[in-house]
């Protein structure tokens, strides 16, 4: 398995290796120790500084879809419900059109979500087996997947490692239970507890601060508030048996999202959401307000803009109330007939009433008056 993965994630983790003695060489060129265990910390913290600015445009691109997929929660649940109950084939497959129309309409689909995801677990995966295979590399005597920068010299210092000079960078919270070693496993308990919390804290600002009450309604938000606690659960697990090293990259990954979401949320909320609410506030204080375009501007531009998009409005309401609906030629030709029909029987009643005579009238005696 482990060979398996080599030959797979090899380009990767050729880069990771790279970017990681790229750091350290930065952070011992300030004086810091090479077999220093916070040095090689920084430089994991260096490799998720690199690769989230590379990845950030797909990040942006994640919290829209997410944005767009709650709001339409409603439209989903219309579709849904239509569907219900109908199992047969021509109904699975309306049901899949019409949902692939909505997301297409809208420019988004549950994969755009996952993006940042996809991309980063080959990373998470290469540094995970990276630092398993530290201690074979270390035995044998050899350097990394990159022996030309992660040299056996670099294995070594890495092995020798120690976090605040308690816990090995390479051991998994299970080898310290194993041999029972205190105070790393009290590191590595606060360490697992930091990374769950930011979890946690990053999935909370989506849910309580950044959706629309629309959005609240949808499949989508119930499953968020599932994901919010079922995520963090998992990871109590998966933090046993990941290195330091990784629990590491882990936590500064979650740091780095939570701040980053904590920005786009304040500065680009979702309309009509609690956060979008607090920023118009906050906003008005300063005699401010975002225009339809989403830009700020002052009080006065954006009532300008509003005065303009209601005389717009109206306009448009009028040329609506105008508009002649365009009749098909079939009805076309039945509506002439029924007037031809029309006129046909009145011209008929025009002249049966021209060609009788009047009745004389008569007195109250009954008899003609002459």
């Amino acid at each position: 398995m482990g060979d398996f993965f080599g030959s797979i994630l090899f380009p990767i983790r050729w880069v990771i290796e790279a970017i990681l003695v790229g750091w350290h060489w930065l952070w011992t060129s300030l004086g810091m120790p090479e077999d220093s265990g916070l040095a090689w910390v920084l430089s994991i913290l260096g490799v998720v500084v690199v690769v989230r600015l590379c990845i950030f445009p797909l990040f942006v691109k994640q919290i829209k879809s997410q944005r767009k997929m709650m709001e339409l929660g409603p439209q989903m649940k219309k579709i849904q419900e239509k569907y219900r109950g109908k199992k047969d084939q021509f109904s699975r497959e309306a049901q899949m059109r019409e949902t692939q129309a909505l997301y297409k309409k809208h420019g988004t689909s549950p994969v755009a979500g996952c993006l940042p995801l996809l991309v980063q677990m080959p990373i998470f995966l290469s540094l995970f087996w990276t630092l398993r295979d530290i201690a074979t590399w270390y035995a044998a005597g050899t350097g990394g997947k990159n022996k030309w920068l992660f040299t056996a010299d670099k294995v070594e210092q890495f092995e020798q490692a120690n976090l605040f000079g308690v816990a090995p960078l390479s051991k998994t919270l299970i080898d310290h239970f194993n041999d029972h070693s205190f105070g790393p496993i009290v590191l590595m308990v606060v360490l697992v507890a930091m990374m769950i919390a930011t979890q946690f804290i990053t999935q909370l600002q989506i849910v309580s601060k950044n959706l629309s009450p629309e959005a609240r309604q949808g499949q989508a938000y119930q499953m968020q508030r599932i994901m919010l606690y079922i995520i963090p659960f998992a990871m109590i697990f998966s933090g046993v048996f990941f290195p330091l090293g990784v629990v590491s990259y882990w936590f500064f990954n979650n740091l780095w999202t939570m701040g980053q979401q904590f920005y786009i949320i304040r500065e680009s909320p979702t309309p009509g959401s609690p956060a979008a609410i607090a920023r118009d506030e906050r906003l008005a204080k300063k005699g401010k307000a975002v225009n339809s375009h989403g830009k700020v501007v002052t009080i006065a531009e954006y009532e300008r803009e509003q005065e303009e998009l209601a005389r717009k409005a109206e306009l448009e309401r009028q040329e609506r109330a105008k508009r002649v609906q365009p009749k098909s030629a079939k009805r076309a030709k039945r509506d002439a007939q029924q007037a031809a029909a029309r006129r046909k029987q009145q011209a008929g009643g025009s002249a049966n009433g021209a060609a009788e005579p009047s009745e004389p009238a008569k007195d109250d005696s009954g008899e003609a008056q002459k």
